[in-house]
């Protein structure tokens, strides 16, 4: 059984290697896939002039051969026992060609590239993209990628992969291949690829700078035509996206992939989400409103992470609520514009108390950014998603909508393309404010769930209104004693009539 050390947001340290290019080339054989990858490494200027080798994460699978700056290595030159490939003489910057033999059809444990009911398909979050090949899986890792797919066209007849359809043709065999490249830097935990018999819809997009999208959801044949409400969903949410954020979609080409046997519930990878199919598939004779209303928040959800997850990225795994707790945030009120505000927050608020609130008090509370984890994969948690976009929400509310959006506006300015943190998306919502949002931080670093309470008295002789709030949160296992929290507060007078009391009609109430 495989154990695994703690690791701890204060061990954190720049990564002493980065990646400027990995040009991926899978072949899809019929017991068997050969992947080889080519990247092009650089030791990061923070470290200049160490000597220190070159490390790499790895899955289980054998390396088939090693190419360093042309030259072939012997095995002997390098080491590779399973969880990580080192390269002994590293120069500053080199060349790197791995080719691997994966077996997709026995991977069970689902990450990397496994094979299911006949359909190949990825999924590389958190840390699933080193069961692949070897690199540095680790979402600071910002990286542009090129993927050349080659497969029977039979049994593949649809190759898909991150980006824009650059170039495809036939081969020998009955065989035919595909590339696509990205031209925007992401991390490896967003790379995809999905290979099958699939059918798909079609529909296009124009942007407000007038560029055509095309739109694509694939499935298989039976439940193509399923996927009509979730297409109409995502145009929707592109539309909303450029409306109230001023965010615009920048590929050629926005696919979903819809699949019975995907292992999570959705999956943003750049370009190409792929969607448990239960979150894409709606039959208009038997779905429910909920089935609807599900679908739309779901492929809202995955597609606004292009800018809250993917142009912007996470510096490490402890961030995750920066692209998980914003993104939540911002399908809710998607979610709240196209339909009902006051129904969708009910329901945010009847989860949020059902299942975070337990979480919080329970065994398993932890901070939304937690102080460390033995394995990422157990922190896809209640409290980084709901609790997390609670804390966007109080951002929000205390900064106003107008001045909340020139913080999104400076934020994605300053990190477009670049891996940060909950401390940079903060600092920047204080700059646009001109607020101290150093009090607000602690929401991120102490676990539980403050309890309010209000004792309010009233004085009639000077018609005085007196409100006093008291917060208490009990001590748990990560924390013996709990800071106060800073907490917004909003509330209204109703008059004696029933209605709404204002300061322009009741001026007693700014005494």
């Amino acid at each position: 059984m495989t154990s695994h050390a703690p690791k701890f947001l204060k061990d954190h340290t720049p990564p002493e290697f980065l990646i400027d290019q990995a040009d991926l080339v899978f072949d899809i054989q019929k017991n068997s896939t050969w992947v080889v990858s080519s990247l092009k490494l650089r030791r990061n200027t923070l470290f200049t002039g160490k000597k220190s080798p070159l490390v790499l994460h790895m899955g289980d699978y054998e390396i088939q051969s090693v190419t360093a700056d042309g030259i072939p290595l012997q095995t002997h030159e390098y080491n590779a026992d399973g969880r990580h490939f080192q390269l002994t003489d590293t120069k500053d910057h080199v060349s790197l060609d791995i080719g691997v033999v994966l077996y997709p059809k026995k991977n069970t444990r689902l990450e990397g590239l496994y094979k299911s009911n006949h359909i190949f398909c990825t999924q590389c979050e958190a840390e699933g993209f080193r069961q692949i090949t070897p690199f540095l899986d680790r979402p600071d890792i910002m990286t542009t990628y090129s993927c050349t797919i080659i497969a029977d066209k039979k049994e593949c007849p649809v190759l898909l992969s991150n980006g824009n359809l650059v170039d495809s043709g036939d081969l020998e065999g009955n065989r035919h291949y595909v590339r696509w490249e990205d031209p925007f830097k992401k991390p490896s935990y967003l790379f995809a690829l999905v290979a099958g018999d699939l059918c798909n819809i079609q529909d296009k997009f124009i942007t407000g700078s007038g560029k055509k999208v095309t739109l694509k959801i694939f499935a298989k044949q039976n439940n193509v035509e399923k996927c009509r409400h979730a297409m109409a969903c995502l145009k929707q949410a592109m539309q909303w996206d450029q409306d109230r954020f001023n965010l615009r979609y920048d590929l050629d080409t926005y696919q979903i992939v819809a699949i019975d046997d995907f292992n999570a519930g959705a999956m943003e990878n750049k370009g190409l989400n792929i969607f448990n199919a239960k979150y894409v598939l709606a039959d208009p004779k038997s779905a429910t409103d909920e089935d609807f209303m599900n679908i739309q928040k779901v492929i809202g959800h995955e597609y606004f992470h292009n800018w809250t997850g993917n142009r912007v990225t996470l510096k490490n795994w402890f961030q995750l609520s920066l692209k998980e707790g914003l993104t939540v945030f911002r399908d809710q009120e998607f979610s709240s514009d196209l339909n009902s505000r006051s129904v969708e927050r009910i329901a945010n608020v009847k989860k949020l108390r059902m299942f975070q609130f337990p979480e919080d008090s329970g065994p398993m509370a932890h901070p939304v950014r937690p102080d460390s984890y033995i394995k990422m994969d157990n922190f896809y948690t209640m409290t980084v998603y709901e609790k997390g976009a609670e804390l966007i929400r109080m951002i929000h509310q205390l900064l106003g909508e107008t001045t909340f959006q020139e913080g999104m506006t400076l934020y994605f300015k300053r990190f477009d393309g670049m891996a940060v943190t909950i401390e940079d998306f903060l600092s920047v919502m204080a700059q646009a404010s001109q607020s101290d949002l150093t009090q607000f931080k602690l929401w991120y670093t102490q676990s539980g769930t403050p309890m309010v309470a209000m004792d309010r008295s009233y004085d009639p002789d000077t018609q005085k209104l007196t409100l006093t709030f008291t917060q208490q949160t009990l001590p748990d296992r990560n924390q013996d004693i709990k800071l106060p929290l800073h907490i917004p507060v909003q509330f209204a007078l109703i008059d004696a009539a029933g209605n709404e009391a204002t300061l322009q009609e009741h001026p007693s109430l700014l005494q």
